[in-house]
């Protein structure tokens, strides 16, 4: 009697803990090919770490961790992705590095919002390759295309089944969002362009990482293409490959100058990270970062941004494409021969 007490205490203890226990873990798995780091970094819409996987050596992963319904965001050291995540999602994610956006797929319970979101930035990618062609409309024919855009838009949202009403309700406002800044954007570009042909708006004694200081003037009879970034920005941490492929293979005939906007406590993350990273080029340090005359005559409140500018200080591209953007290399290249 006494032993068949102690064993349904034992069931009792086990079964009130398994009730008890934390429903809303995330189950997520799958295999990386191509990796660029040893892990996986999932981290939630602050920058905050929840969660670092470790790969095994053939690339594969396997983990859990404890959310709340919303979105997180998943880095493998180099390029990221978008992830919402609910409890009880048991997520598999394959892909291959090298063509990250491309090759990404989900697959599981918690798959249809997040493959959802791959095919919306793909297509927000295809359509929106070449701003300029957009920007370059009339105001009238602008917004005619924007509207279009949207319908686009709105139709691949319409075209899914069994996507979480909450995600749905947020990709509605995130895409009115991005429309509303589009649409507000072709007066700031109008403005902007007013600017190509002329005299630069100057930076002076920034900052250097390597101890002295640099003023635009110093950069005088060469093209200054310039990248102004932060340390805590993903998309301009993502550019950092490719900006390093124009470097090594432009680097002698032009200037290339990343400025960080990073703020005063900020201010030794960005020496070592400069140093971590390799980063070369001419680094500097914004004078006060977002207030600074230079981001500010520039209109600049988003980044990265890159600017382009000729070898007599004159305003090439107030916003010019980035380093990934294949037209980017094809425009310098041009330019330089």
């Amino acid at each position: 009697m006494k032993k068949l007490l102690i064993i349904l205490v034992i069931v009792v203890f086990f079964t009130a803990c398994k009730d008890e226990a934390p429903k809303n873990y995330v189950s997520i798995s799958g295999k990386i090919t191509n990796p660029v780091s040893d892990s996986l970094v999932i981290r939630d819409t602050k920058n905050k770490v929840l969660k670092t996987i470790r790969l095994d050596a053939d690339g594969t992963f396997s983990d859990s961790l404890m959310v709340e319904k919303g979105q997180y965001s998943i880095s493998d050291g180099g390029e990221y992705a978008r992830l919402f995540l609910y409890p009880n999602s048991d997520l598999v994610m394959n892909l291959d590095a090298e063509k990250f956006d491309e090759t990404i797929t989900f697959s599981g319970f918690g798959s249809a919002e997040n493959n959802y979101t791959i095919n919306k930035l793909l297509l927000q990618e295809q359509i929106f390759e070449n701003p300029d062609d957009l920007y370059g409309l009339p105001k009238e024919a602008f917004t005619k295309a924007l509207d279009s855009v949207k319908t686009t838009f709105e139709s691949l949202l319409e075209q899914q089944e069994n996507l979480d009403v909450d995600f749905i309700q947020k990709d509605l406002e995130d895409t009115e969002g991005l429309f509303s800044y589009l649409a507000k954007r072709y007066d700031d570009i109008a403005k902007l362009n007013t600017l190509i042909g002329k005299a630069s708006p100057e930076f002076i004694n920034y900052e250097n990482h390597d101890g002295s200081t640099t003023s635009l003037k110093d950069l005088k009879g060469k093209y200054v293409y310039i990248d102004v970034w932060a340390t805590w920005c993903r998309p301009c941490l993502a550019e950092i490959p490719a900006l390093k492929e124009l470097e090594n293979e432009l680097g002698e005939k032009m200037h290339f100058v990343s400025i960080s906007v990073d703020k005063e406590d900020k201010h030794e993350a960005w020496k070592e990270m400069v140093t971590e990273k390799e980063l070369k080029g001419v680094q500097l340090y914004a004078d006060n970062n977002w207030e600074s005359k230079f981001v500010r005559d520039f209109g600049i409140n988003g980044i990265p941004r890159f600017i382009l500018i000729d070898p007599e200080g004159k305003v090439v591209k107030p916003d010019a494409s980035r380093p990934s953007n294949p037209k980017t290399k094809e425009l310098l290249s041009t330019l330089l021969n």
